[in-house]
């Protein structure tokens, strides 16, 4: 039974090698094996891409088991359709697109299976860009929210100087009126006279506006610094919205970025394993002699084309035959007299009609 199924996966007649030998039945059985084990491998493969794609396992293996399918249905038609001719360099002229068909495929194939074998190792590799990308990410979205947090950090220190500042003057004015009033300083006069009054009332004018100024200042500061917690909620909600699409930076042609990142000669190599699997049914019988099997397609083939073209000449022939016996017949029916009158009179009583008619429109139309 598995026999039979390779035989039908290396798309050969059955019923014809089965009256070949042992040998060369066998010969078809290892094609046919190659065919399903690569188709098995493109399922394998497709179904891991695709899952990259579709993160679902099931929409995953029902495409990956369609590629499957279509990789199973082109290899089986490479290698079908390669014929053994007499000629080696008639053969892998022949053979030339297949080839390149066969090349491609196994690239196909085979970049996706790198991608799970070098799985951990793209993970670090988009680790890596991934920290790159919000950090970068966190940095532009700072930058846009940069102005107005600048703006409102230098109205803060603004104000903050300007009372510091009133603060100072308030504090120097009474530093003046307490040494007015212990006379080491200004009218040096101990005691509370005039001028320490003077002085006093300046005081309590500079500490009146200076608590107004700190009062209103401190307000605005307060709303700036609202202001700035806001700026801040919505730099880290931007940050978080965005960091999801950063995280789910792990499909396809991401890994596939990361695989080429990586060094190339072990997944060079992997490739050219599975191109030489692809390849090999066709090198196979590139490079094998002409089988039994071959020899009884050919006859079969050459049988059926021998007498295609015997009866397109014997068709032709007939037409030939049958049109000079036509024209034959037709050439003595035209020498009869008899019917030459009856179609004579045939005719003129036709044309009388059409006559006759003829006259009649002509009347209604007065």
């Amino acid at each position: 039974m598995l026999k039979d199924f390779f035989i039908t996966c290396s798309g050969a007649d059955k019923k014809l090698l089965d009256t070949c030998s042992e040998g060369e039945q066998t010969k078809f059985v290892g094609i046919g094996a190659t065919v399903f084990f690569t188709a098995a491998m493109a399922f394998i493969a497709g179904s891991y891409a695709l899952y990259t794609v579709f993160d679902n396992v099931y929409a995953a293996v029902f495409f990956g088991f369609i590629w499957g399918l279509l990789i199973f249905n082109l290899d089986r038609f490479i290698v079908s359709t390669i014929r053994k001719r007499d000629s080696f360099s008639a053969e892998f002229l022949q053979a030339t697109p297949r080839i390149v068909l066969a090349v491609i495929i196994a690239i196909v194939i085979s970049k996706p299976l790198e991608i799970k074998i070098f799985e951990k190792e793209i993970n670090t590799v988009l680790l890596k860009e991934k920290n790159a990308m919000a950090l970068n990410n966190k940095k532009e979205v700072s930058n846009y929210f940069k102005t107005d947090l600048d703006k409102n950090k230098t109205q803060i220190d603004s104000l903050k100087s300007e009372t510091a500042k009133k603060e100072k003057e308030v504090n120097a004015l009474y530093a003046t009126y307490i040494t007015e009033a212990e006379g080491t300083k200004g009218t040096m006069k101990l005691g509370k006279g005039p001028v320490y009054k003077e002085k006093i009332a300046k005081h309590d004018l500079a500490r009146s506006e200076f608590e107004t100024l700190k009062k209103q200042n401190d307000a605005k500061i307060l709303d700036l610094e609202s202001q700035n917690k806001k700026l801040q909620t919505d730099l880290d909600k931007k940050v978080s919205e965005t960091q999801p699409v950063i995280d789910g930076f792990d499909g396809l042609m991401a890994r596939i970025n990361a695989l080429n990142s990586l060094p190339w000669l072990p997944s060079f190599f992997i490739m050219l394993l599975f191109l030489a699997i692809e390849t090999s049914p066709i090198i196979a019988k590139l490079l094998s002699p002409k089988g039994e099997y071959d020899f009884k397609l050919q006859d079969l083939e050459t049988a059926l084309k021998t007498t295609i073209s015997q009866d397109v000449y014997q068709r032709e022939l007939l037409l030939r035959t049958t049109n000079g016996m036509s024209e034959k017949v037709y050439g003595d029916i035209a020498d009869d007299r008899e019917i030459f009158n009856r179609q004579r009179m045939g005719v003129k009583t036709l044309m009388e009609l059409q006559s006759e008619r003829f006259i009649e429109k002509q009347k209604q139309t007065l």
